[in-house]
């Protein structure tokens, strides 16, 4: 009998974003006349600078609703190159850029340009939910690394050159990193190109789009420049969606080599050909205008961390490191594994937990085994002040109902 389905066997191997799937479902409770706290979606709470907002207004009235170029704008790029130059010492020409519908898709057209079937790429983690099934997509193979909190969710040196073989063709680090928070410094990245100099067929992936949202002091330590000598084989991806509140403006970019960088425009010119030509006008504001805003942001997202981690530091059974950027905790939940629900049902892994949390004390989180490291849960805290309060009393009262 003939193979009748319709989907492929890679797509059917790929799972939903957890993150979406429990805010999908918080969403349905609140629509049901439920009250949720929902503490999952990673999507920064304040408005988009007004200067930005003033920028796209303006060129939809000045007609600047026409196909761009399909890497991007000159005016994008030329901004782009000047904030690489300005926050990273990092130079670029404008065939060494490229401009994606948000970062996720410049990671999802690197990973398309460049993985072979049965090519293997590292995947430091907990990493964000979306890079396992990208390299899958890709036919490529996930090395999974695991980092824990002892550690501090960092990879080691030697951990890294334990994994890489023949067929690595990539590391894929997320630094300050989703969902742990952790930020690689540059003695961290030092060693980890000590390693990968050893290995010229293994490149570097640096997502940095939690670059501007960091809580310690000194230049952001970025693979290109605190080893000039890897920005041959690095692909430096950053954007524009949580630093500047413009998630759903949807655009990100990304400097590299020529090369590397024509292949990805070879695979974009076949899917989105370019970000929309209004975003674009939007993100040359938000890179070239006033910064202003940004440290009120941070500062309230550090108020908000250290909420957070007080409230998660008070519960019996937790254990919560400090991060040092983005906007997220991931406290180690594995010894409330095991226990029961005030209705009798064992929690036997950290979805169940999630699953209670959501149901029984109407918080949405996502479990840790959607980053690929069980065990643990990821709460955002790009929420109000007064969610972050209401949702934590309801944490630390439904653990303390687990029997």
């Amino acid at each position: 009998m003939s193979d009748t389905r319709i989907l492929s066997k890679r797509v059917l191997e790929v799972k939903p974003p957890m993150t979406r799937a429990m805010t999908t479902l918080a969403n349905e409770m609140a629509r049901a006349g439920r009250s949720v706290v929902a503490l999952a979606q990673g999507e920064p709470d304040f408005d988009t600078p007004a200067h930005v907002r003033e920028a796209g207004k303006a060129a939809i009235d000045a007609g600047k609703t026409r196909y761009t170029d399909l890497p991007g704008t000159r005016e994008l790029t030329a901004a782009i190159i000047r904030k690489f130059e300005r926050d990273n010492g990092l130079t670029f020409k404008p065939n060494e850029i490229t401009i994606g519908v948000g970062s996720k898709q410049v990671l999802y057209n690197a990973l398309q340009a460049t993985v072979d079937p049965g090519d293997e790429v590292i995947v430091a983690v907990p990493a964000w939910v979306s890079y396992v099934d990208m390299v899958r997509l890709a036919l490529g193979v996930p090395v999974i690394l695991p980092a824990y909190a002892d550690a501090g969710f960092k990879i080691t040196p030697a951990q890294l050159e334990a994994a890489i073989t023949p067929r690595t063709k990539w590391l894929m680090l997320n630094s300050p990193s989703n969902p742990s928070g952790a930020m690689y410094s540059a003695a961290d990245l030092k060693g980890l190109a000590a390693v990968l100099a050893r290995y010229p067929h293994a490149w570097f992936m640096s997502d940095d789009i939690y670059e501007m949202i960091r809580y310690v002091e000194g230049p952001f330590p970025t693979m290109s420049a605190v080893a000039p000598e890897m920005a041959s084989r690095t692909l430096t991806i950053n954007g524009v969606s949580k630093a500047f509140a413009m998630t759903g403006w949807r655009c990100g970019y990304a400097g590299g080599p020529a090369e590397l960088i024509r292949g990805i425009n070879l695979v974009q010119g076949q899917s989105v050909s370019h970000t929309s030509s209004v975003t674009q006008v939007a993100a040359l504001a938000a890179l070239d205008g006033p910064m202003d805003f940004l440290p009120p942001f941070v500062e309230a997202y550090r108020r908000r961390r250290d909420l957070v981690v007080a409230a998660m530091r008070s519960i019996e059974g937790i254990q919560c490191t400090v991060p040092d950027g983005a906007f997220y905790v991931f406290p180690n939940c594995e010894q409330l594994i095991g226990r029961r629900t005030p209705k009798g049902k064992t929690i036997a892994n950290d979805l169940d937990l999630c699953m209670y949390f959501l149901e029984e004390a109407g918080v949405a989180l996502v479990p840790g085994s959607a980053f690929e490291l069980p065990g643990h849960f990821r709460i955002s805290y790009a929420a109000a002040d007064a969610s972050l309060v209401e949702g934590m009393k309801r944490l630390q009262k439904a653990c303390a109902e687990l029997n």
